[in-house]
Formats: C-alpha cells, structure tokens, sequence
C-alpha cells in the first residue's frame, strides 16, 4: 500500500485525513472458500494480508482509484487525447499521415507500460481493443499495438461511455444492439407480465 499512500501525500492529504485512509487501506486479509457440496460445507484457504489495491464495492474505492491514475493522462496527452471515465481509460489519436500516426501510437504506449510498471499495475491485454476509425472503407492502415509479444486486439467497432461505434463511425452495430434488447425486453414483458384478463393489442 506504500504507493497509495504516497500518492496521498503527494496530493496534500496529510494529519488525521491520511490516518483515516491509512486506517481503511491498511491491516487488510482475505482468503477464499470454495464450496463442497458432497460434504456440504466449505473449504477455505489461509488467511493472506491485501497488499495491493482498495476493498471492492466500498465507497472510498472509486475515489482512491482516481486518485491513483490521476497523473496517468499529463504523461501521454501531447501526442494523444486520453479519455478516463470511473476505471475506463479510452486513448484518442489522429494524424493524417500514417507514419506519424504509428510513431504517436507506438511512443504512447511505450510510456503507457513504464506508468504502469512503476506505478505496479498492468494492462489486461484480454479487454483492450483498438478500433481505426475512418470515413474511406478502403482505407487502412498496418497497426501491431503491443509490448513483451503481447499484442492488442484489432476490433472493427467499440463501446465507449455506452455507446457502439464501428470503424467507419456508422450507427449500424449500435442501432443492432439496441434492437436486440428491445426485442428481447419486449418478448420478456408480452409472456411474463402481462395480468391475467388483460389483453395487449396491437395499435393501428
């Protein structure tokens, strides 16, 4: 936890406000237990001290972890436009020549991997995604985004803040996703919760 409070420190919490984080971070165990249902009981591990990170669902957990990655975008926003909502980080680049384009990409993601090595955190290759976007469908461009033959997925659309984009900044996987659900949640409410003697009908 010396990096949290660290980081405490650095942004002015001081006194008794850094003993009351100090207090909700440190001096925290957990183990886990696994169910067995034919003895119908539950086996649990050892109890291990949390050196890392903050306790999930809690309401501090959110605050601490901004607090954390809040220096992340001043270190890659010159040739970049990073984008971080709650523990979503979104990174926006455009250029119009594609040499340029690769080095800003690859520049930025090799200062993105020493932020997290030093700040002791990595990035989930398995829910990182990148997504060319472009108004010419026979434009593209040979992107190899990774680090350590680790490599980030190419995705022809993404979600951000909620919203479905696909690479040629159309609304068709979105407007799709949407009326599957409205399907979905129609079909659910026409066969479950319509009251016994009362008819749905279709409107002209």
């Amino acid at each position: 936890m010396i990096f949290y409070y660290l980081k405490l420190k650095f942004y002015g919490i001081s006194d008794k406000d850094f003993q009351l984080y100090q207090s909700f971070l440190g001096n925290r165990y957990c183990r886990t237990a696994i169910y067995n249902d034919s003895e119908n009981s539950n086996k649990v591990s050892n109890w291990a001290t949390v050196r890392h990170g903050v306790p999930q669902g809690s309401i501090l957990g959110p605050l601490l972890f901004l607090l954390y990655i809040n220096n992340l975008p001043r270190i890659i926003n010159k040739t970049s436009a990073p984008i971080i909502f709650a523990d979503d980080t979104t990174i926006l680049f455009a250029h119009s020549n594609p040499i340029d384009f690769n080095k800003n990409i690859y520049i930025v993601f090799i200062t993105l991997n020493k932020w997290l090595r030093a700040n002791q955190l990595s990035l989930n290759f398995n829910k990182t995604n990148y997504a060319h976007f472009t108004a010419n469908r026979n434009m593209s461009i040979n992107l190899k985004i990774g680090f350590n033959n680790n490599f980030i997925t190419n995705s022809s659309y993404t979600k951000f803040l909620g919203v479905t984009m696909n690479n040629t900044l159309s609304w068709n996987n979105h407007v799709d996703l949407i009326m599957k659900k409205l399907s979905n949640a129609c079909y659910h409410h026409h066969h479950h919760h319509v009251p016994e003697g009362l008819g749905v009908f279709p409107v002209p």
